[in-house]
């Protein structure tokens, strides 16, 4: 699949020809990705646990289990138009074993939890259509002419086969636009929604969760809107700012939701940047809609993660999420690399209360398409030739991805753990089965001497400069 079988075999050798580095690798297990990939899950040698408070370094990580705080579900990428449309250009043989990388957990599967899907058209697809597109833009209010028929070629077939994979994916979606006849310029670029046609767009986006469960998907949550907060020029969007929401959702689509009870999807708002933290504010201050709302949805291109903080220490009861986080050709991502984008993206938004993280395409071909509109230098998790379905390159955020979700299972509990120490960042998990995780960047140009563990146990690594690591051991015993 990539280059993880040369380290394997290393790690091999290593504890073939030392039993007590074997008994070491027993207690903690640690692999690291640098910032040039040349060291990628590459497995990274720590001491013996100790107990003296002499062999401590100057950075001193510890684990403190008996301080959790919120619940993970999980980490992944958004399974786009054009990401799905490549993959099934991929050979069936191609394509099931890409898939099984990415959602499975054998042979080092990635095991990805999350994903995020469109509702109708965004960017990342080959051409613009919302799922109720009329003869003449003629109004639909009924919608009788509301379909799914442009994704069950690709979307549909590529989330089904993820779900078989991994049954414990969990699906959101997004609309980036209502249909045109629901807007007030009537097409689906820019605009906003016809107030006239609230209720029907609530309506279009149950539809869309019935059609799905339909084919064996089960959305288990919703934003009202992508990006509410921007029109963009060339490709489908709305803007739909704070009061609009909370009406909406407070007179139309919350009421739908609850009268579904159990089975309704979560209902997420904001679904946009964290600079405009006043954004989620202006929606949760309206009593009338935040009683439908679960969660609030960020994304990383504006702002720092720290505003998440406090939203969510103001309504304590809504879960937070990163919803959306492309990598790409630009700064500060070129020079930053992996390591800001494990930092920000993945560190810093959890240990601000992000109970999952959703990278933007999962998939994207050599020329960063297929794409109609929109960002012409972002990148996929994985870049795929066009041509013959090879895998070309496991980006920055398949390796951020790869050290969070294959280690961090669906419901473990972020526990407490020192913040940002120098260059150092740090983030703590406690699995279900009572195993530990800790994840260390270092964005340092220098190697780093750490102590890392949990209680009065320490062992010692080195983390190399710019690079990434992942720490497992098995309990506090």
């Amino acid at each position: 699949m990539h280059n993880r079988f040369p380290y394997a075999l290393a790690l091999i050798g290593v504890l073939w020809c030392s039993p007590a580095v074997a008994a070491q690798a027993e207690a903690m297990r640690a692999w690291v990705t640098s910032n040039d990939h040349t060291l990628a899950l590459a497995p990274l040698q720590t001491t013996a646990w100790r107990t003296t408070r002499g062999d401590r370094a100057a950075i001193d990580i510890a684990l403190d289990a008996g301080k959790p705080d919120q619940a993970m579900v999980g980490f992944g990428a958004s399974i786009t138009d054009a990401s799905a449309w490549l993959i099934q250009q991929q050979s069936p043989a191609q394509r099931d074993a890409l898939l099984r990388e990415l959602f499975g957990r054998e042979d080092n599967g990635l095991g990805l939890s999350f994903t995020r899907l469109t509702i109708g058209a965004s960017d990342f697809s080959r051409f613009h259509y919302s799922l109720d597109d009329t003869p003449d833009n003629a109004p639909d209010p009924q919608l009788q002419h509301f379909s799914i028929q442009h994704n069950l070629a690709d979307v549909v077939p590529v989330t089904q086969a993820a779900l078989k994979i991994n049954p414990q994916l969990k699906v959101m979606a997004s609309p980036w636009s209502a249909p045109a006849w629901m807007k007030s310029n009537r097409k689906l670029v820019q605009g906003t929604l016809d107030p006239q046609y609230q209720d029907a767009f609530a309506r279009y986006l149950l539809r869309y969760v019935d059609a799905y469960a339909q084919q064996g998907i089960p959305i288990w949550a919703l934003t009202v809107q992508n990006e509410p907060d921007f029109e963009p020029k060339d490709y489908p969007g709305m803007r739909l700012n704070a009061p609009a929401r909370g009406q909406f959702i407070a007179q139309h689509l919350g009421p739908l939701l609850k009268a579904r009870g159990k089975d309704a999807p979560l209902l997420m708002d904001w679904d946009h940047n964290w600079d405009k933290p006043n954004e989620p504010m202006g929606v949760l201050g309206n009593a009338d809609a935040a009683q439908y709302v679960d969660a609030i949805a960020w994304h990383c291109y504006m702002g720092t993660p720290d505003a998440q903080g406090p939203v969510r220490a103001a309504f304590p009861d809504k879960d937070v999420y990163l919803t959306e986080c492309s990598g790409g050709n630009w700064e500060p991502l070129n020079t930053g690399g992996l390591v800001l984008q494990a930092r920000r993206t993945v560190i810093q938004s959890v240990r601000h209360g992000a109970r999952g993280v959703i990278f933007w395409n999962l998939a994207l071909d050599e020329r960063n398409g297929p794409h109609a509109g929109g960002c012409d230098t972002c990148r996929g998790v994985v870049t795929i030739d066009a041509r013959s379905g090879k895998v070309l390159d496991r980006t920055d955020e398949y390796y951020a991805l790869a050290h969070v979700s294959r280690f961090v299972l669906p419901g473990a509990r972020r526990v407490a753990s020192p913040d940002t120490q120098g260059q150092v960042d740090n983030v703590a998990f406690v699995n279900p089965d009572g195993s530990r995780v800790l994840v260390v960047s270092n964005s340092g140009d220098a190697p780093q001497a750490l102590t890392l563990g949990e209680g009065e146990r320490r062992v010692q690594a080195t983390l190399p400069a710019k690079s990434l690591a992942t720490f497992t051991w098995s309990s506090a015993k």
